[in-house]
């Protein structure tokens, strides 16, 4: 599981602290936005780079994706499956049991 390489791309982790730190770990790169907080956050996103959202199981990542949209957001992705899928797939981690 890659997400493009391409560093214009931002990765938003829409889970909570204590997951995002968690054994799960999350992906490089990764900015932990929870999705409660995401509204007050959306200021802090490029509205001109890509987005995708990122949580366990890509149940609250669909409904980020959704409020970015709403709030103007043009490139937007929802990571399907989420860290579970990621995890499955080999994708690379920070933090999290492996380290």
């Amino acid at each position: 599981a890659e997400l493009p390489a391409d560093a214009r791309v931002q990765i938003v982790d829409v889970r909570e602290p204590d997951e995002f730190n968690g054994p799960m770990g999350h992906i490089p790169a990764a900015r932990l936005v929870p999705l409660g907080a995401l509204k007050d956050h959306l200021a802090t996103l490029d509205p001109a780079r890509p987005v995708v959202a990122v949580c366990r199981s890509g149940s609250r990542s669909a409904r980020a994706v959704v409020m970015l949209q709403q709030a103007g957001f043009a490139q937007v992705a929802n990571l399907a499956g989420g860290m579970l899928r990621w995890h499955v797939e080999g994708g690379a981690l920070a933090g999290g049991a492996q380290e």
